[in-house]
């Protein structure tokens, strides 16, 4: 007890290395309860008022056959103040979808409010949202020829006129939707079933008794018990809508909990260099009470509490500033106009964070402590030697290290001789993608091993640029060099986020391109236009489109089915080179210049089926028939417009292809939201006098969606893993810090000999940086390798990319945030006096 009271009075005299101590464990704390904090202020927020259905629906008729019929008795259930049936009904506008919503345009139950005109109330008439007005042309008072009315069999009757009358503010706007009341959207198509229902009991009426009688009708009509609707009371529905989308968010949340758990374990690996350093500072201290009867077990004990104090004032830091930043963010949000809930006070999250604090500083203090206990007093107590500076790791180190090695080794063999080939057959990703994650755990266990070791070659290979800049670069670099333990304790910590962001980054720009090109084949440009009922495209049509500004690279083509080895397939004559988007496409063999009349561009799966390559002949056959052409290029995936090949136009009239066009592609005249609608609003123009038979797909609209979602992936997954780049930067920091009041005897020798205040923090500094070095440089060694291994493991044909300037900005702001976090340590020692210092223990 004497040895703890000695312990925890050293403690409380130096507050501030308590501090630096637990600094990285303070940040992992914050960032702990922060994710819980945020994952609270989400689902409240998706629970009060993200749901689809009004607030003010106390019942909800749904999930099975609701007719108009009854409707109207529902209505006339006693209790029941207003009943809305819900239609969501599809029709067509010169080729363009309109999604038909039925909604009363006012009142409790109403999703849309009016911002221009007034609310429909007349069968035909119709409101629309601003996008719809924007992207479809369906601009206040104008009247449309619309498709909106079906046979029994599905087929298309009389087209209908729609009048726009109003512009309504609606939850949703896709740029396609239109509303209308229930009986007038009936009568408009026809429609025999409901959706939905949604019913407001009057006042003062007991909502659990109207639920009831209103089962009552649908049961008193005879309706099967398999087609019977479902009667819910309204916050019952609401709260299963908000659920759906709260199982969304916890899946994110899921995945933002495996990086923060990355983050405890960094800040774990901080938190124990940091221990060691503070223990080897005071080895003095322990030495003598061993001299005065301290036994091994009490100091570690001693220091095992400490620990466990450490990490519970750190973790309560970062709990309470968490919990403040988490109030604040509903405020702060209110600033800019934006409704949040508030997080409350989850205190099962928070006592477990402290725990959790409690737990890390615990285990990252066992192993100095151990090592602190087992000096003896006369080696202690002979000089200023620390433990950072040591040079061997011994031999059982070695031998851990080693065998960790060769199990990253040959895991990522096994992975490499199991990579999956192109199309692969039954093929399961899982068990390889664990087999690259379990040899990248080996790799990164062992290089904490060996860390020690490798400091010294890796900064004599990337430490010379310091080393020439003059005796204050090679000062630092001997001072990093002196001490491999402590350099690598902090630098493998900066290689675990520079891994994982290198790892992200590699993933991710060789997933684009596979995007790209995958895009660029289904997608190959901003508009397509085709038959509605696969009527031909004429050439007049073509060349009317070919006059218009607003669009331009415009590309007609035709399909045919044919027989490529016995397997009916489809082929086009689409140019290559018509449209700047198949520039993306990358042949996997040949050139896809090279194109003309007996040549053809195989697709990935053609050329596996038929088992030809580049330079070899391939046989087409289209009823009687047949025409042999050249292999010139082989895609990695489908060709263009999910084809299987890529003919001549010549080739495809032998094949008898018809003159006529399947389709036409053409591209917006420029960039912009404002110029891609008015390529649409061109288009639809040109089809609408031709007759009006064709529909235009607006295939950038996809190709955008697909690119926003790589994109948004892609900056989740580099932001979540900058949480571990923080802990590394902190650990910087506080290594500095605490090294600088190790060295005070070493900075008052230099300032003796002449050493400048400047240059001692240049120097200082430097070193700061040079762990950023030696990370950064362990990290892409690590990440660049298992990136691709990932990537193949997944077996999606996307192809390495290393993004070279990315990789060489993060290694570069790396080393600037970890020189910043040794800004202020060296500010700190600048300003010790050289008689001061030389006079410190």
């Amino acid at each position: 007890m004497s040895v703890l009271r000695t312990q925890v009075r050293g403690v409380a005299r130096r507050p501030s290395r308590l501090l630096l101590t637990g600094l990285a464990v303070l940040v992992a704390s914050f960032v702990v309860y922060a994710t819980v904090l945020a994952q609270q202020i989400t689902e409240r927020s998706v629970l009060n008022g993200l749901s689809g259905t009004p607030e003010a629906v106390d019942v909800v008729v749904r999930d099975g056959t609701v007719s108009p019929a009854q409707l109207a008795a529902v209505r006339k259930v006693a209790g029941v103040e207003e009943a809305v049936g819900r239609i969501d009904y599809g029709g067509q506008v010169g080729g363009e979808y309109l999604q038909l919503l039925a909604d009363p345009g006012r009142g409790p139950l109403a999703l849309t409010a009016v911002s221009q005109g007034r609310f429909p109330s007349a069968p035909g008439e119709i409101a629309v949202t601003p996008r719809t007005v924007e992207r479809m042309g369906l601009k206040l008072g104008s009247t449309v020829k619309a498709q909106v009315r079906y046979d029994d069999n599905g087929d298309p009757q009389a087209k209908s006129d729609l009048t726009v009358v109003g512009v309504v503010q609606a939850r949703d706007d896709f740029g396609f939707q239109a509303y209308a009341p229930t009986s007038e959207l009936v009568e408009l198509t026809g429609s025999k079933f409901l959706n939905q229902i949604d019913v407001r009991v009057a006042p003062g009426a007991d909502a659990a008794t109207v639920l009831s009688r209103i089962g009552a009708v649908f049961a008193a009509a005879g309706v099967p018990d398999d087609q019977r609707p479902k009667v819910s009371d309204g916050a019952t529905v609401r709260h299963e809508e908000a659920e759906a989308k709260v199982s969304d968010v916890n899946a994110i949340f899921a995945v933002i909990a495996m990086f923060v758990a990355i983050a405890v374990v960094a800040a774990g690996l901080v938190a124990t260099s940091t221990f060691r350093i503070v223990f080897a500072q005071r080895m003095r201290q322990l030495a003598l009470l061993r001299a005065v009867g301290a036994g091994r077990r009490s100091i570690a004990g001693a220091l095992a509490a400490e620990g466990a104090l450490t990490g519970l004032a750190t973790g309560t830091a970062g709990v309470l500033l968490a919990l403040g930043a988490g109030h604040l963010a509903p405020v702060a949000a209110g600033w800019f106009g934006q409704e949040i809930a508030s997080p409350g006070l989850p205190l099962p999250a928070a006592l477990g964070t402290v725990l959790l604090a409690v737990v890390i500083t615990v285990l990252a203090v066992l192993a100095p402590a151990a090592s602190a206990s087992r000096v003896s007093p006369l080696e202690a107590l002979r000089g200023a030697g620390t433990t950072g500076a040591r040079k061997d790791i011994g031999k059982l180190r070695w031998a851990t290290g080693l065998l960790l090695t060769a199990g990253a080794v040959l895991v990522a063999a096994y992975v490499v001789m199991h990579l999956p080939s192109r199309s692969p057959e039954n093929y399961d990703a899982q068990p390889m993608l664990f087999a690259v994650v379990a040899s990248g755990a080996f790799a990164f266990f062992a290089l904490i091993a060996l860390g020690p070791v490798l400091v010294r070659p890796v900064l004599a290979v990337l430490g010379w640029p310091i080393r020439r800049s003059g005796p204050v670069g090679r000062l630092a670099a001997g001072g990093v060099g002196s001490a491999p333990r402590r350099a690598a304790a902090v630098s493998v910590v900066v290689a675990l986020g520079v891994t994982l962001i290198a790892g992200a980054l590699v993933g991710g720009a060789s997933f684009r391109v596979l995007v790209d090109r995958e895009t660029a084949a289904s997608s190959p440009s901003d508009y397509e236009l085709t038959g509605v009922n696969e009527d031909p495209v004429p050439a007049a049509l073509v060349e009317q489109l070919t006059k218009r500004d607003e669009i331009s690279n415009v590309t007609p083509y035709r399909r045919l089915e044919v027989k490529i080895a016995r397997t009916e397939l489809p082929v086009t004559d689409l140019a290559m080179t018509g449209l700047p988007q198949l520039r993306k496409l990358d042949a996997a063999a040949g050139s896809l210049g090279d194109t003309g009349p007996g040549k053809v561009v195989l697709s990935g799966f053609a050329a596996d089926a038929t088992g030809a390559r580049v330079g070899d002949q391939v046989e087409f056959t289209a009823g009687k028939r047949t025409v042999k052409l050249t292999v010139t290029a082989e895609l990695a995936d489908d060709a263009p417009l999910h084809a299987s090949a890529v003919l001549d136009p010549a080739d495809l009239t032998r094949l008898g292809a018809p003159a006529a066009y399947a389709g036409v592609l053409a591209d917006a005249a420029a960039t912009g939201e404002k110029a891609r609608t008015d390529g649409n609003r061109a288009m639809q123009d040109v089809q609408s006098s031709a007759g009006g038979k064709w529909r235009i797909d607006v295939l950038a609209d996809q190709r955008d969606q697909i690119n926003d979602n790589v994109t948004l992936l892609l900056l989740i997954a580099v932001g979540l893993i900058g949480l571990t780049v923080l802990i590394a930067v902190v650990g910087v920091g506080a290594t500095t810090a605490l090294s600088v009041v190790e060295r005070v005897r070493e900075s008052g020798v230099l300032r003796a000999v002449g050493l400048s205040r400047g240059g001692l923090r240049t120097m200082l500094t430097a070193e700061s940086a040079l762990y950023g070095v030696i990370g950064a440089a362990l990290g892409l060694a690590l990440g660049i390798p298992y990136a691709w291994m990932a990537v193949k493991a997944l077996g999606v044909n996307a192809p390495l990319t290393v993004p070279v300037g990315q990789l060489a900005a993060v290694f570069a702001v790396l080393v600037a945030l970890t020189a910043l976090a040794g800004v202020l340590p060296a500010r700190r020692a600048a300003k010790v006096s050289p008689v001061a210092a030389l006079g410190a223990e």
